[in-house]
């Protein structure tokens, strides 16, 4: 099993100032406060990092800055994905992927493919990437789901397909997934409240958004959840229940970006169509913070 991606990888924010450059001394501190506190691996330019609304040259600006602050202590993982095979294509084979570990690469949104369309979408990707590839299932965002016989199929004809982050919030699917899969594939969680029970279920682990704001105490759950050691692995997660609610109240990255402020580690700035988050959940983020 590629033991790089066990335990706790975390999708990082991409911080702005207020004027909507990129915070790089925010960022840099990210970074390392979660390589200080467990977190085992980093994911750049995900869903919680503002992909959709980077530039390219934002989007190296990103990579760059992590990768120096990183200084080759985690594995990183990349997202690249999207609803235009040749693009992604020319994504992978135009972006210097020399310090990352793996690519994340989205299900086709927007276009509704039939699972035939998704298997045939990452086949193309299988056979043009360099590096090894997990899969990121998130249907409540692409409106279409990677069904698990899918899932295995390309988990046994791709070598480099490694491993799916699921976010569909489905139990049933998660346990599908966990009994067909090939022995050496990785069954990720992007769900924050369901990844105790996954791993629990033998799940590899998570691909978190609450876990950069919390590494230490997020990280430690997942550690002793692989270990089996069920009820201290629980009280950890009932301490962050709450905020791992209050995070997906309205959008992510708003939420987790208001438990960053709190935090005095980067403004709660985002990118339009996103809004930050509201006072009323602002006030409850910051309650939180201030208890734990």
């Amino acid at each position: 099993m590629n033991s790089k991606f066990i335990g706790t990888g975390v999708a990082l924010v991409t911080p702005f100032k207020s004027d909507l450059t990129i915070d790089h001394d925010a960022l840099t501190h990210i970074v390392n406060f979660n390589i200080e506190n467990g977190t085992d691996y980093l994911v750049i330019c995900g869903t919680t990092g503002e992909s959709a609304t980077l530039t390219k040259e934002e989007k190296q600006d990103v990579v760059r800055t992590i990768s120096n602050a990183n200084k080759g202590r985690l594995p990183l993982v990349l997202g690249i994905g999207g609803n235009n095979t040749a693009e992604v294509v020319e994504e992978i084979k135009t972006t210097d992927l020399s310090n990352i570990d793996a690519i994340l690469s989205v299900t086709p949104y927007y276009s509704k493919p039939t699972q035939e369309g998704i298997y045939q979408h990452f086949k193309v990707i299988a056979e043009a990437c360099p590096i090894d590839i997990i899969l990121y299932n998130v249907p409540g965002r692409t409106s279409k789901n990677i069904e698990p016989e899918t899932t295995i199929r390309m988990a046994q004809d791709f070598k480099n397909i490694i491993g799916v982050k699921e976010a569909g919030n489905s139990v049933s699917q998660y346990l599908q997934l966990l009994k067909n899969k090939p022995k050496d594939f990785l069954i990720i969680s992007g769900d924050d409240d369901l990844a105790l029970g996954i791993v629990l279920a033998g799940g590899a682990g998570v691909i978190s958004v609450i876990g950069q704001a919390f590494p230490k105490a997020f990280s430690n759950m997942i550690r002793l959840g692989l270990k089996g050691e069920v009820k201290a692995a629980y009280e950890i997660h009932f301490k962050l229940m709450d905020v791992i609610g209050y995070i997906f109240e309205e959008n992510n990255p708003a939420g987790i970006k208001a438990v960053f402020k709190a935090l005095n580690m980067c403004e709660d700035t985002v990118k339009l169509p996103l809004v930050p988050a509201s006072e009323e959940l602002k006030e409850k983020i910051n309650r939180f913070v201030a208890a734990f």
